[in-house]
């Protein structure tokens, strides 16, 4: 033997190790079109990922929950949270804004320029106040459910 097989790790058959009570009993099942149908939306329904889990749990009466997921809800509450990351933007190029508008313009320049903006941010208020009114009426139509 030479110096290095004495030194080196020992080496297993590698690949995962095999478990203990393996599922090596199959059965085959035959649907028409329609229970294929019903089969398929039971399973979306359950929200579970592997199919032969679902099968199993209903052979064997286990509980069948039903996972809903309102589609228009949640795409809701996603562009409402990238709104409101939108809003923290403008409030800290806001206050950027100004402190440039003293430091590189007139003072009449700089009015100016404030009071256009302060315009602007009158606009954004009340879009605010609108978004507030759709989420309360989101609460209360989806949430007070």
């Amino acid at each position: 033997m030479n110096e290095n097989a004495k030194n080196s790790p020992k080496r297993g058959k590698g690949g995962r190790s095999p478990k203990n009570d393996p599922a090596a009993y199959r059965y085959s099942v035959n649907f028409t079109a329609v229970e294929h149908a019903r089969f398929l939306t039971m399973f979306e329904q359950s929200g579970l990922q592997s199919m032969a889990r679902f099968i199993a749990a209903r052979v064997f009466g286990e509980e069948f929950r039903v996972v809903k997921v309102d589609r228009s809800a949640m795409e809701y509450v996603t562009k409402l949270t990238s709104l409101y990351a939108q809003f923290r933007s403008v409030g800290v190029n806001y206050n950027q804004v100004v402190k440039e508008l003293h430091s590189n313009f007139s003072e009449k320049k700089a009015l100016a320029l404030l009071y256009k903006l302060e315009k602007a941010t009158v606009d954004l208020v009340e879009i605010g106040k609108k978004i507030q009114e759709l989420s309360e009426d989101f609460k209360a139509n989806y949430l007070g459910k």
